[in-house]
């Protein structure tokens, strides 16, 4: 059981498959928001740590820089991840009641 970055720290997370790369958006359309990291927390369920490091495996939509020191997601990469791990919850169940 994979027991996250902090061995030893209590945590445990269940084990599944290694998620999909996530595929960015090459062309947004008009009215598409920016969302700010505490937005992304609050949409996803997520941690700042657990964004992150799924940033840094490739799994999740990693930021745009909109100032010197702020950086913003795309809300349609962070819906698009949402329906992603929505549809890999659907097949996993599909496949188990097979």
């Amino acid at each position: 059981m994979d027991t996250g970055p902090h061995p030893g720290k209590g945590t445990t997370h269940m084990s599944r498959a290694a998620p999909n790369p996530f595929h960015p958006v090459q062309r947004i359309d008009l009215g598409n928001r920016l969302l700010r990291r505490r937005d992304v927390e609050q949409k996803t369920g997520k941690s700042r740590a657990a964004i992150y490091a799924d940033i840094r495996a490739g799994t999740f939509p990693q930021p745009m820089p909109i100032g010197l020191n702020s950086v913003a997601w795309l809300e349609a990469e962070v819906d698009q991840w949402i329906a992603d791990r929505l549809t890999e919850r659907n097949e996993a169940r599909a496949a188990r009641s097979s």
